[in-house]
């Protein structure tokens, strides 16, 4: 069963919908309508380029284009997600890159080679979709490892000298707000394979159905990308903050002001 097209009508009557909540937003004094116009044009021209390239890419099926889509998307992930954290990227784009190039490409060769085995591993409707999936949340787990890690660290700086006065090494002293910064950062994948299924049906999943697969297929599917979202997550917020402790603080175990960005 073929999935039903959108005609262009009926996109005008998708972006017709925008007009309720920027409406309502203007009610409550919030005058957000440029920014969020100027938001849907760049997702839309943004979408729509992707879409011309990603069919060129699947009709080409070729793996050294697939491997250079995916080393754009980690290129972008990775300044996105130090910019997104307030950490400067000379100082910390290399080390993000590896934590998030080393759990995405580990988790989705692992997929893809070991659990999907299709006839060409370099697929690109495999490859390019399922790593694209589970970098975006990979991604998000970062931002808030890394944010969340260095707002803990300059909050509690006094609890932090006093650890280091006591004998502590660096490690020692970081690594309660280590342990709360990578809980924070897989709790929301957690809650969600928790209540996946029963709040809500996840988008890879009903992408599936809508597109003529069988819900059992669909469920299996789903059920792998989050384990591998879980997977990458954790290892990449784990070795993000492994690397970026050894270039944030300097030698006397003082965390560095110039690697910051500030406020």
């Amino acid at each position: 069963m073929a999935t039903l097209d959108i005609q262009l009508p009926q996109m005008a009557l998708l972006y017709g919908l925008c007009l309720l909540p920027v409406l309502l937003l203007w009610l409550i004094g919030l005058r957000l309508s440029r920014d969020i116009g100027i938001s849907i044009l760049r997702m839309t021209i943004q979408l729509a380029l992707v879409g011309i390239y990603l069919k060129t890419l699947f009709d080409l099926n070729n793996p050294w284009l697939n491997g250079l889509w995916i080393l754009v998307m980690l290129i972008v992930a990775d300044l996105s997600i130090l910019r997104r954290a307030g950490l400067k990227a000379r100082y910390f784009a290399l080390a993000t890159f590896t934590a998030i190039a080393s759990s995405i490409l580990f988790s989705t060769a692992y997929l893809v080679i070991l659990v999907i085995q299709p006839t060409h591993y370099y697929d690109a409707r495999y490859i390019v979709p399922l790593a694209g999936m589970i970098l975006g949340n990979c991604l998000q787990g970062n931002v808030i490892a890394l944010e969340r890690f260095y707002s803990a660290v300059r909050k509690n700086e006094n609890e932090y000298a006093t650890f280091l006065m006591l004998g502590a090494t660096r490690w020692e002293a970081v690594r309660p707000y280590f342990r709360e910064a990578i809980k924070a950062a897989i709790n929301p994948t957690i809650a969600g394979m928790a209540t996946m299924g029963l709040v809500s049906l996840p988008g890879m999943m009903t992408g599936q159905i809508l597109g003529g697969s069988e819900p059992g297929l669909a469920v299996k599917y789903q059920i792998a990308i989050m384990i591998c979202i879980f997977t990458s997550t954790t290892i990449a917020g784990i070795i993000n903050l492994k690397l970026s402790v050894a270039i944030a603080f300097n030698a006397y175990d003082v965390l560095r002001d110039d690697v910051i960005k500030k406020p």
